[in-house]
């Protein structure tokens, strides 16, 4: 990933940590919010800016660097080989999407049926992966970078379109903690990137969330899944009734948030 974008999220993440706020900055070094806002989206930092950041953060630029080097490390992305071991095997899949969500060795041991030899095994399998760092007494880090995603069509994403979407489009959407808005109207392209920004500020919160949380007992958290959607779009059958449908051009958007919970974790695909 290049440096520019990273550091921005490190930046951010360092920043939410702290509790401060795109408008406490701005009345720090003379700005209007939005201007903020904008410098964080362009990554136009002056390197007096940067140090004033370090300063409301009490760090030093150094500080900062290994910070960034920390998150370079992590895995932005698996390769095809290795999403194919995962979907490969279910007990594998499993216990990645369990420790991926800071489920630990005995909450996994306690809730699923499997000896600790065999969970040792699976997540000595996901430590040759590089999905968690193994170490002793069965602890382990997660090595996924907060910005990680499953590969666009690869081996995750082509199993639960085939395996689980279909399943989890069968909920009324009824139920506590569900919730289904389905939204229908023209807008213009300026007005679709800036709902897809909104959507990516929603999935950073979820990351942000999902690690805050990450200290509470699995038993008063639930594996929370949130897609979300938008493209142009038009259902076939209407697009059947236009005058010249051949050259429809698709003016509709229709946006779909989605949530889902369940006593069992499941993954959270980003398509787009």
């Amino acid at each position: 990933m290049p440096q520019v974008p990273l550091l921005i999220q490190v930046l951010k993440k360092a920043l939410r940590e702290k509790g401060i706020t795109y408008a406490h900055i701005a009345q720090s070094i003379g700005l209007s919010e939005s201007s903020v806002k904008r410098l964080f989206a362009e990554g136009d930092f002056t390197l007096s800016r940067l140090e004033h950041l370090c300063g409301l953060l009490d760090l030093e630029i150094v500080d900062l660097l290994e910070l960034l080097h920390a998150a370079e490390t992590r895995v932005a992305e698996l390769t095809e080989a290795q999403e194919r071991e995962l979907v490969g095997d279910a007990r594998l899949l499993l216990v990645g999407i369990l420790a991926i969500s800071y489920w630990s060795f005995s909450d996994m041991l306690e809730t699923y049926r499997f000896t600790e030899a065999e969970l040792t095994g699976l997540l000595t399998r996901l430590d040759r992966l590089g999905i968690i760092e193994l170490h002793t007494e069965n602890r382990f880090k997660v090595r996924l970078a907060r910005n990680f995603s499953w590969r666009k069509s690869g081996p995750i994403q082509r199993y639960f379109e085939q395996n689980v979407q279909r399943e989890f489009f069968e909920s009324p959407f009824l139920g506590t903690g569900e919730l289904r808005l389905m939204l229908h109207g023209s807008i213009t392209e300026h007005s679709n990137r800036t709902i897809q920004q909104h959507f990516r500020r929603i999935a950073e919160e979820f990351d942000a969330l999902v690690e805050q949380d990450r200290r509470i007992h699995h038993q008063q958290r639930e594996g929370t899944t949130l897609v979300m959607a938008l493209r142009p779009w038009e259902l076939g059958i209407f697009t059947g009734l236009r005058r010249h449908p051949e050259t429809a051009t698709t003016p509709k958007i229709v946006g779909v948030v989605e949530s889902s919970r369940s006593k069992r974790s499941r993954v959270r695909v980003k398509r787009q």
